[in-house]
Parts: structure tokens; sequence; C-alpha cells
């Protein structure tokens, strides 16, 4: 059989071609992203992942971001009726469920993943060096049962639970747990803390001096990133009627022992964007952040009073391996000339 061989130069203009074609539609899809407006929520967290998005998406996808003002409530109510902005990154959901579900079932708005990859936490954190040198102390009712290890300043004789300030709903929650668990009379006393910063000197304080505390706290969080921190484990399951229709509410009459469940931090779109940029929604659906590297961030951001446009270029220039798993090599290339 007779062999035919190509000349070399018909080869290489069909290499050209070929990847000339696909670079079009790349270039086709990435022109094709249009306006994307993006809700920057007014904390920490959210300005930074709102940034991210905004470098990704304007750098990486041709993209023309706007960044828009928001807060939890006004964002979703706005999304929901008029579908604007296009994008919410970070949505504490749980505050929201029942109407946030509401409008995923009649596909008003569209999850694209968590952005939190563990979720929010809350729960009751000791210092590490108490569980070091109380290696028995792992779960709620294990440090209930030892008030005299963590005593009230103002009352030595018994243990202090420092709870939330008045006025967070996180106050109401630990007001009913500290009674559903009888810990007035097994020795402590809940302690308002007075304001998120007295909270945080709190803890500062306690970690600081080599003293203990059993405090209410979440994440992600700067003083996380910072300071080393146990999360106790509660006894029971969480239990969602119960927290729904007591846990949760003010002055309920007969609290039970509960705990806090999953906190579901989600990414959620309008339909409308859902439908109409599928390269956005392609980055959206890989997006997802480690509660770990977000608590980190938060601590470079407290330590370098830093907003959220640098934390995201830090977080981009200093996290390359977590980050270019959300994205194509010359996504990624993009972005980080443009840093």
């Amino acid at each position: 059989m007779k062999k035919y061989t190509l000349p070399l130069v018909v080869v290489i203009l069909i290499a050209i071609g070929f990847y000339a074609n696909n670079a079009l539609k790349d270039e086709t899809k990435v022109a094709d992203c249009g306006s994307v407006t993006i809700a920057n929520m007014n904390w920490a967290s959210a300005q930074a992942i709102a940034e991210i998005d905004n470098i990704i998406l304007t750098h990486g996808y041709n993209c023309n971001v706007e960044l828009v003002p928001g807060d939890t409530m006004p964002t979703f109510t706005s999304m929901n009726e008029k579908g604007e902005p296009d994008v919410a990154p970070e949505l504490w959901s749980n505050s929201i469920r029942i109407p946030l579900d509401a409008a995923k079932e009649e596909g008003r708005l569209i999850p694209t993943g968590y952005v939190f990859k563990e979720g929010g936490e809350e729960g009751w954190f000791i210092p590490e060096a108490t569980l070091t040198a109380n290696p028995e102390l792992k779960t709620w009712e294990d440090v209930i049962a030892r008030p005299d290890l963590f005593p009230n300043p103002e009352n030595p004789e018994r243990g202090a639970l420092v709870g939330c300030p008045a006025g967070w709903a996180c106050q109401i929650i630990n007001q009913n747990l500290y009674e559903a668990y009888d810990m007035e009379a097994k020795g402590w006393d809940l302690i308002d803390p007075g304001s998120s910063a007295g909270l945080d000197a709190l803890i500062n304080k306690a970690v600081n001096d080599g003293d203990n505390i059993l405090t209410y706290y979440w994440a992600p969080t700067a003083i996380l990133g910072k300071l080393p921190m146990y999360m106790l484990q509660p006894n029971v399951e969480h239990d969602k009627d119960e927290w729904e229709n007591c846990t949760g509410v003010a002055d309920c009459a007969n609290p039970v022992p509960n705990a806090w469940g999953f906190s579901a931090v989600e990414t959620v779109v309008s339909a409308n964007f859902a439908e109409e940029a599928s390269i956005a929604m392609d980055y959206m659906s890989q997006r997802s952040i480690a509660n770990a590297a977000l608590n980190q961030l938060l601590a470079w951001m407290a330590d370098n009073q830093a907003d959220g446009l640098e934390a995201a270029k830090y977080y981009l220039e200093n996290n390359q391996d977590d980050w270019s798993s959300w994205v194509s090599e010359d996504v990624k290339e993009r972005v980080l000339a443009a840093l």
C-alpha cells in the first residue's frame, strides 16, 4: 500500500487552524459574559469575597462588574422581587430560610453552592490551652460540670458563660440553651459582653493571659484566625423544629437541650443571571473557600486594617493553589497578570 505524507507546512496550518478555532470559541465565551452586579455586603468576609469575584470575573472573563451595597435582608428582598443584583456572594441562608426556600422552589433565585466549604460555624469555644491542660473537656456537658475552671471575675465562686450582646439573635439562643441545660443551678452565670468589641476583648485577654474562658463565637472570623480556640461538641443533635419553635424564640417557656445546626452560607444568583451568564455561572459553581483560609484572611485584614479589595488581592496572590482549581489555566494567568 502506498503511503501519503502531508507536507509539513500543511500540518502546521491545520494545527494553527485547530488552536485558533478553539481560542476563538474561548474568546467568544469570555466576550459573552456581559454585565454583572454583585452585592457588596457590609461585613469583612463578604466584602473580601465580593472583591475576589470582581477581580476574577473582570480580568479572567472580561465581565463588566459593578459592586453594589448590600445586606442580608435588603439584598435578598431586592433579588427576590426585582432580580437585582445578579449575585449575593455570601448569604447566611438560615436567617431567611423559609422565604429563600420558596424563592428557590419557584425558580426566582438559584443557589450555586456553599461559599464556605464547611458552612458557617457557631457554638461554644474554649482556648486550646484549656483543652491541653484538661483534655477531658470535649463536650458542652463536660464543661458544664466544671464551673470552677471558668470563674466569673465578678463572682469567682460561679462559672461564667460569655454569651452575645443584647439585640443579637444569638443572645436569645444562648439564654435558652443556658436555661435548657439548667446552668444557673449548676453554678453558672450568663454574661452579656456588651458589644462585639467587648466580646472580642474578653476572648483576647483570656487567651493572652493564659486564663480559661467559655464563650459563644462563630466562624469564619478574625478572632478564630488569630487565636487558638477549640469548639466544644454538643451532646445532642440539632433539632430543627425545636430550634424554630423555641431555641431561637425569645421568652420560650420550656427550652430543652439543643445544638446549633449546619449554618449554610451560600452564593445565590437571580434566575435571569443564571440563564444569561453561563461563563460566570461556571466560575460561581466552582468557587468555595475553606473556613481555615478565610479565618486567616480575616485575621490579616484586621491586623493590616485592610479593605475588601486589598484582602482579595492578598488572597489571590498567596493562595493560588486554592483558587486555581476554580478556573482554567488561561484565566488564572490573566488574573495573576492583573494583580
